[in-house]
C-alpha cells in the first residue's frame, strides 16, 4: 500500500490562531503522517491560543485516527509583517499584547527553531490579512493595499529567506492562495487578490531559486472558500454566499472540508511529489475550471 510517510520530518506551520482554519488542518495531516509539528502563531493571539491548547479546548480537533492527541513541539509567537526587530514600530513594540514578548519577527523566530530544533524539513505558509479587505481595490488605501501584499505574500518570501538555510536537502514548502488571484471575485477586496497573484508568481520564482539553491520545493494550493472563524469573523455573511455558490456552480457540487486540504497539502510536502514543484494545485471541487455557473443550462 502507497502511504505517504513523513516520519522523521520537522514542520514548521506558520498562521496557526485556533483549531479551525487550513493551518491547523494542514498541521494535523502533516502529524498523521508522523511529522513533528513546530508553530508559528500571531503575537497578539499567543496567550488565548496557548492557554486553549494546554487547557484540552482543541482536544476534540486534535485527536488523530489513533486516538492520540496531536503535539507541538513548540509554539512561538510569530508576527510576520517583520522581519527584524528593528523592523517593528515603537507603537507596536510598547503595545501591551507585545511588550512582554520577546523574539515575535521572522529573523528572530528561525534563529530560535534553528538554535532549538537544528533544522526543518517542511515550512507551511498559512498567513493572510488585509486591514481594508471589505473595501473595494478602487476604495483601497495605498497603505491598506501594500500592507496586504506584505502580510500576505511578502512574508512568505521573507520566511522562506530565513527558513531556507535551515532546510534539510529535499525539503519542501507550501502556501496557500484563492482563485481571486486570477478571477474577479467581487468582495474580496482590499489588495488581497493581488496578494494571491504575487504570492502564485512568487511560487513560481522561488521554486527556481529555492530549487537551486537549497534543493527546495516551493508550491502552493488554491483552496476554495472555507468557513474558518477568521473568514467568519471578517465577514461572516459573505463567506457563507461564497460557499453556497460554490457548491451550486463547483463540478462537485459539495462545500470544501479542511481534512481536503490538508491531505493534498501532506502529499504536496512528501516524497511522493518530489518531482513536483512551482505549482498551484487547486483544491476547490473543480470550481476553477469554470467559465459559467450550470444555471446557464436552466429554462
Amino acid at each position: 500500500m502507497l502511504n505517504i510517510n513523513l516520519e522523521g520530518k520537522r514542520a514548521f506551520v506558520a498562521g496557526i490562531g485556533d483549531d479551525q482554519g487550513f493551518g491547523w488542518a494542514i498541521a494535523k495531516a502533516l502529524a498523521e503522517a508522523g511529522a513533528e509539528i513546530i508553530v508559528g502563531t500571531w503575537t497578539p493571539l499567543l496567550k488565548i491560543f496557548t492557554m486553549s491548547y494546554t487547557n484540552g479546548k482543541f482536544d476534540g480537533s486534535r485527536t488523530l485516527s489513533d486516538g492520540q492527541l496531536m503535539e507541538f513541539a513548540k509554539i512561538y509567537p510569530l508576527d510576520a509583517m517583520f522581519d527584524t526587530l528593528e523592523d517593528v514600530p515603537e507603537e507596536i513594540r510598547e503595545n501591551k499584547r507585545y511588550k512582554d514578548v520577546k523574539g515575535y519577527t521572522i529573523s528572530e523566530v528561525a534563529a530560535a527553531v534553528q538554535e532549538e530544533f537544528g533544522s526543518i524539513d517542511i515550512l507551511v505558509h498559512s498567513l493572510g490579512n488585509a486591514p481594508e479587505v471589505k473595501k473595494p481595490l478602487l476604495e483601497t488605501s495605498r497603505q491598506g493595499y501594500l500592507a496586504a501584499l506584505s502580510a500576505s505574500s511578502y512574508s512568505f518570501v521573507s520566511l522562506l529567506k530565513y527558513f531556507g538555510p535551515m532546510m534539510n536537502r529535499g525539503g519542501s514548502t507550501l502556501s496557500l492562495t484563492y482563485l481571486a488571484s486570477e478571477r474577479a471575485v467581487p468582495g474580496y477586496g482590499g489588495g488581497m487578490s493581488s496578494a494571491k497573484a504575487a504570492l502564485e508568481s512568487d511560487t513560481r520564482t522561488l521554486a527556481f531559486e529555492a530549487g537551486r539553491k537549497w534543493e527546495v520545493r516551493v508550491n502552493t494550493i488554491s483552496a476554495g472558500p472555507y468557513r474558518s472563524r477568521a473568514a467568519r469573523a471578517i465577514n461572516p455573511g459573505y463567506i457563507d454566499r461564497m460557499i453556497e455558490y460554490t457548491k451550486r456552480g463547483a463540478p462537485l457540487p459539495e462545500e470544501l472540508h479542511g481534512p481536503e486540504v490538508g491531505n493534498s497539502a501532506a502529499f504536496l510536502l512528501s516524497d511522493l511529489a518530489s518531482a513536483i514543484t512551482g505549482v498551484t494545485l487547486y483544491v476547490d471541487k473543480g470550481m476553477h475550471a469554470m467559465g459559467v455557473g450550470p444555471e446557464i443550462l436552466e429554462g
